[in-house]
């Protein structure tokens, strides 16, 4: 799992991190004060190329329609269309030819218009850059620039290709999209070592990120492909791979099933037929029929029209889905990877802890800007206006030793870490903007990776002083006296020195970011800012889990899913977020990436423990992209959730690759079957159960049409075994395949589902749509209509002594009311027998009259009843049809809630004390 590096082709594979500055500017043949001249650009661009990134390669609007037929049930129904056509029987070709057309093309339609809407989401404006060419500043589109172009640098600007920094002042970058690191970066010139991690090369700036704060300048040494941004690119596009969902690894075991079932039929009639002597021409039209009643013509339109009634309910929801099957996968999804940085975290620091001196100890407050006021510290400490003063004395200091702008309408230009001081601060009621102008500031000492500190000197009447902050142990180091909560100035003594450390690493162990907070009065601004300061506390900064983010990860635990942290971050502080969502086990530690071994080299046992951790941190695009083969492996179903660019491999691996639409990186939106429109890790536990309820309703539907085709296969096979007329029609069949069932089936598949979806575990993987359990269920309830149509059939030939037509029509008039009301049998068993998700379904009822008017429509209707040979039946003959019809919703009904009572009774027994027993 070791971490590839990118060549640098320009620089003939040598790292640029490694050559100092002036270095690397000679390798690349440039200078840093004139930049290239236009016949070197000229030349450079037509050796490397562009400096963009290839798209990944979307699915063409061709692909999308051909993806549609590629299902084994409509090539079976094609297969049915063409020997029909062959073979004379046009009715039925045309018949099976509609219900495909129609199939693919709301299946074609829905997909089509996820991926515009995708496309919207996607546009990005040009970008420009300020490069050195023939001693003068130009500003060029980005995509021009090549290796050895010399771009200046400014705060805001976002880096248009890597480079290496050969000026740096003050920069500060936020590579949180690449490397997963919550807090911006500070930049220098100086060399490094060639193993440096790629979150650690302080001299690089990578395509991409965004400079938060200084100027500088900047040598190109990749461009495109070649960059980091392209390397990662290339294994998300690399990833990308023709992987069937589970639904559509399921329904195509559904179909081939159905087409060995169809040919089996066939090849069972034909030879008893032979041997019995029946007629040729029987033999083949009763084959017909038998193909017919064992493809369920319907069930792709159905399940294509459930799952974009899906795609539409997640859309409300703010999901949007990139591809059709993706909507019912998510609801089987074992195992979420999520990028902790905005993805569990808002990806915007936060004041989270102070810590102060009182008179005799260090104290610590915690810090929550939802409470009034907003700091608290414990019980038996009194808050008194001294210590309300002390705080607002930090907060005054931090805020006036910034550079960070936070305007009225909300605009934040700065620092993260400073814009959160000046947020803290407003809680308290300070503005920076007001507290400059009682502080007019003076001069600033920018910050230096040498002293780690930056100071302001500011003036008031008689009182100037200097504000300082840094880091904690820099700001310790520089302070000789402490000021108290109760205003007082006491001597920095080892003692104090000692438990003030002591508090920095608490909660540097929190995962905090800790800034040192200290001042200095002072008569000139030629003084050094950095002695004899007086220390004022520590504020403990953090990048705050989401809103509820710990309640939605305890549903999806309900729920049998595993949510488990994969960041670039620092281990500390992704241990620290983990801990507060409570997501790791008793004992268990962080996984850092450089522990990590290729997926071969582990042991059983390793890859055992390796697969129950939940915490991974400094984990890099591969090792992310081998954690969900990992987990693959392993037969789970993975879900992987991110924004930055760093995640686009892992999304495209993934099962299910959840991108944010908001903050989301153009690449990882580019790599994920479903979009966050508002950027919210609790959609997705909305959205999987919306996709458990559609797996959910895709299973009744399949129940419904399935136990409805094997009453007919039973019904014209029986019939046909005792020698006696076929009871059914082939068209007769496709009727009520094709028609009067898909409503009541559709019905069903746009259900709300049961309130108790993400009360269970996930399937498994290799679960079929249709297991051992539901298949007895389908032949039961199978055998209960062919019966019942039966009965009918032979009460109407034998007792009632009525033609064959007319025996016919009251079959085929019993089956289909029969398979009308079957819809109420697809309750769950435990539900109420009146109220429960099927009655409570609204389109059940309208499907229910639909279906009715439907059959009434195909006896009285002349051209529809000649074409499907039917014969109006008498006001005695319609009574007798509706009574037998009711028998098995009857039937069913009852042993349902005798199985409920037998159920209860026993639980009930099992559960009650012996000696209360009767």
């Amino acid at each position: 799992m070791n971490n590839k590096d990118t060549e640098y082709p320009a620089l003939d594979g040598k790292s640029p991190w490694m050559l100092e500055a002036k270095e690397a500017v000679e390798q690349l043949a440039s200078h840093s004060d004139d930049g290239l001249n236009p016949k070197q650009a000229r030349s450079r661009l037509e050796k490397y190329g562009p400096n963009r990134i290839e798209a990944a390669k979307q699915r063409s609007a061709w692909q999308i329609f051909t993806a549609q037929i590629k299902n084994l049930i409509v090539l079976l129904l094609a297969a049915a269309a063409g020997i029909s056509f062959i073979l004379g029987q046009f009715l039925e070709g045309i018949a099976i030819l509609v219900a495909l057309i129609v199939n693919v093309f709301i299946g074609f339609g829905t997909e089509l218009r996820a991926m515009r809407s995708m496309e919207a989401l996607q546009q990005m404006t040009r970008r420009h850059a300020k490069v050195l060419r023939q001693s003068e500043i130009q500003k060029i589109e980005a995509a021009k620039l090549v290796p050895g172009d010399i771009v200046v640098l400014e705060g805001g600007d976002v880096i248009p290709a890597d480079l290496r920094l050969i000026e740096a002042n003050r920069i500060k970058a936020d590579e949180s999209a690449l490397t997963g690191e919550s807090v911006p970066v500070d930049k220098d010139v100086a060399a490094l070592a060639g193993d440096t991690p790629l979150a650690e090369r302080n001299n690089m700036l990578f395509t991409g990120t965004a400079l938060t704060q200084g100027s500088g300048k900047g040598v190109v040494v990749a461009t495109g492909m070649s960059t980091q941004l392209g390397h990662i690119s290339q294994l998300a596009q690399g990833a990308q791979e023709e992987v069937l969902t589970p639904l559509e690894k399921r329904l195509n075991s559904l179909g081939q099933k159905l087409i060995w079932v169809t040919l089996g039929i066939a090849v069972l009639i034909g030879v008893t037929g032979v041997m019995a002597g029946k007629d040729l021409v029987v033999i083949f039209k009763t084959s017909v029929a038998l193909a017919v009643a064992a493809i369920p013509e319907g069930l792709p339109i159905v399940a294509t029209i459930a799952l974009a009634r899906g795609m539409w309910r997640m859309a409300k929801k703010n999901a949007l889905v990139n591809r059709l099957s993706a909507v019912e996968t998510l609801g089987s999804t074992s195992i979420i990877c999520a990028d902790k940085t905005g993805t569990l975290t808002e990806n915007k620091m936060t004041v989270s802890k102070l810590v102060l001196v009182a008179s005799e100890e260090v104290m610590h407050a915690s810090w929550d800007p939802e409470q009034d006021p907003p700091f608290s510290v414990k019980k038996d400490v009194k808050t008194d206006d001294s210590l309300n003063t002390h705080i607002k004395d930090i907060m005054t200091i931090g805020m006036l030793c910034s550079n960070a702008q936070l305007s009225e309408s909300g605009e934040e230009v700065g620092d993260p870490m400073e814009l959160a001081l000046l947020q803290a601060g407003q809680k308290l009621g300070l503005h920076r903007e007001d507290l400059l102008k009682s502080y007019p500031e003076k001069k600033e000492e920018a910050f230096s990776p040498e002293t780690k500190m930056m100071a302001t000197w500011h003036s008031r009447e008689q009182d100037k002083m200097v504000a300082v902050k840094g880091a904690p142990e820099a700001v310790l180091d520089a302070s000789s006296q402490v000021l108290t909560t109760d205003g007082q100035t006491r001597k920095m003594d080892d003692t104090v020195y000692e438990k003030l450390l002591q508090a920095n690493e608490t909660l540097a162990d929190e995962g905090l970011r800790v800034l040192g907070i200290a001042r200095r009065s002072t008569d000139a601004v030629q003084n050094d800012p950095y002695s004899s300061l007086t220390f004022m506390g520590f504020v403990g900064l953090l990048d705050p889990p989401r809103k509820n983010i710990r309640k939605v990860i305890d549903t999806l635990r309900q729920a049998g899913v595993r949510v488990v942290m994969v960041t670039g971050d620092h281990p500390g502080t992704a241990f620290a977020i983990a801990q507060k969502l409570n997501l790791p086990g008793d004992g268990e530690t962080v996984i850092h990436g450089n522990t990590l071994k290729s997926t071969e080299d582990y042991t059983s046992e390793e890859r055992h423990n390796l697969l129950q951790s939940s915490v991974f941190a400094r984990i890099s695009p591969e090792q992310k992209l081998n954690l969900v083969s990992l987990f693959q492996a392993d037969g789970s179903v993975v879900a992987m959730t991110g924004d930055g660019v760093n995640d686009a491999p892992a999304l495209t691996k993934a099962d299910i690759g959840v991108a944010m639409g908001r903050r989301g990186t153009q690449v990882a939106r580019e790599a994920a079957d479903i979009v966050l429109k508002d950027d919210n890790f609790a959609t997705i536990a909305l959205a999987m159960e919306q996709g458990r309820v559609i797996f959910s309703n895709i299973r009744k539907f399949i129940v419904f049409l399935l136990s409805g085709n094997v009453g007919a296969i039973l019904i014209v096979g029986l019939a046909m075994l005792f020698g006696s007329i076929l009871p059914l029609l082939p068209l007769q069949i496709l009727y009520l395949n094709m028609i009067s069932d898909v409503f009541p089936a559709l019905a069903l598949g746009v259900g709300k589902g049961e309130p108790s979806v993400m009360d269970r575990p996930p399937r498994p993987a290799s679960e079929p749509v249709v297991t051992r359990v539901l298949w007895m269920t389908i032949f039961g309830y199978g055998l209960l209509i062919a019966g019942t149509a039966l009965a009918g059939f032979w009460i109407s030939l034998e007792k009632m002594s009525l033609s064959g037509e007319r025996a016919v029509t009251i079959t085929f008039l019993i089956l289909a009311f029969t398979r009308t009301w079957h819809v109420f049998n697809m309750r769950d068993a435990e539900s109420n027998v009146i109220f429960n998700d099927v009655t409570r379904n609204p389109f059940v009822w309208g499907a229910v009259i639909l279906s009715i008017v439907l059959l009434v429509f195909a006896v009285y209707f002349p051209p529809l009843s000649r074409v499907l040979t039917m014969v109006a039946p008498t006001s005695f003959q319609w009574l007798f049809i509706l009574g037998m019809s009711f028998i098995p919703l009857v039937v069913v009904q009852v042993l349902k809630q005798g199985t409920l009572f037998y159920k209860g009774t026993v639980e009930k027994g099992n559960s009650s004390d012996p000696s209360e027993r009767k």
